[in-house]
């Protein structure tokens, strides 16, 4: 065996813990820890909501990448977590995964909107990807995913690959909220199929907790009926399903969807069309 052989392939290794506390009626830092290529800025805010950007310095992921994130919102806080750019996954060497986990845990009263950018899967790629949020029974949550499969206007296609996504949601320790999504294998067959985006390369799921979910249920529709999209509700949670031609086309229709969802405040300044 060569030398070159024997060596591990360089990984990139990240986490992130970010909590907030209330104080004189507005959202403060009580912790913040950054470690490997994750990083967490938080831009001055001119309201009672703390904003807080994550960022992944190694650029993007590749198989046998790790990123975790831990985001605790004490009582009566409003916090917003989005990502500095589109996350994304490069190929990947043979039986090796990329990892992203994100736990959230949102105290009485308080408010969580989890708003990362789109996830852009390349040709080969892999990635596994969970998210385990916990709710006080008084809280609120908003969370978006958005997915895209290769970037169109480079004219890069994902044909092969994997991507697992894992949500669960427990509001006072009781589930809430439970999917699992695994594309494997020929990824472009399965963006044709009817039932799964049928012939798409960008989809997204919305996810709202509240007591007045359901009153946002009639204009949501409106919104998501004329593309391939739907919504629904039940017990409190209402959940949109998307799917788009390309990311573009995807975030003109997120955007006043989570503008609604948000009472009118618009997307983290971040974010751009």
């Amino acid at each position: 065996m060569s030398a070159a052989a024997s060596i591990a392939p360089q990984r990139a290794k990240g986490e992130g813990r970010l909590s907030v506390k209330p104080f004189a009626g507005r959202t403060r830092l009580a912790e913040l820890y950054q470690d490997g290529s994750a990083k967490i800025r938080l831009p001055h805010t001119f309201n009672d909501t703390m904003e807080a950007v994550l960022i992944n310095t190694a650029g993007g992921l590749t198989g046998g990448d790790q990123l975790r994130w831990r985001i605790a919102a004490g009582s009566g806080t409003r916090l917003d977590v989005t990502t500095q750019a589109s996350e994304k996954i490069y190929k990947a060497v043979s039986g090796s995964i990329a990892e992203v986990v994100t736990s959230i845990e949102a105290g009485d009263g308080a408010r969580v909107d989890w708003l990362p950018q789109e996830t852009i899967l390349f040709d080969r790629a892999a990635l596994s990807r969970t998210l385990d949020v916990s709710l006080h029974e008084t809280s609120e949550f908003l969370a978006v995913e958005a997915v895209v499969l290769g970037r169109k206007a480079m004219g890069e296609t994902m044909r092969e690959g994997l991507f697992r996504d894992r949500w669960r949601i427990r509001r006072a320790g009781r589930l809430i909220h439970a999917e699992d999504l695994r594309l494997d294998g020929d990824i472009a067959a399965l963006a044709r199929a009817p039932a799964v985006l049928s012939g798409q390369i960008a989809f997204a799921t919305v996810l709202y907790a509240s007591p007045v979910a359901e009153g946002h249920l009639a204009a949501l529709r409106a919104l998501a009926s004329p593309h391939m999209g739907g919504v629904s509700h039940w017990r409190d949670k209402l959940v949109v399903r998307l799917a788009a031609p390309d990311g573009f086309a995807l975030r003109k229709i997120l955007i006043p969807i989570i503008s609604i969802l948000r009472g009118g405040a618009s997307v983290p300044k971040v974010w751009s069309l």
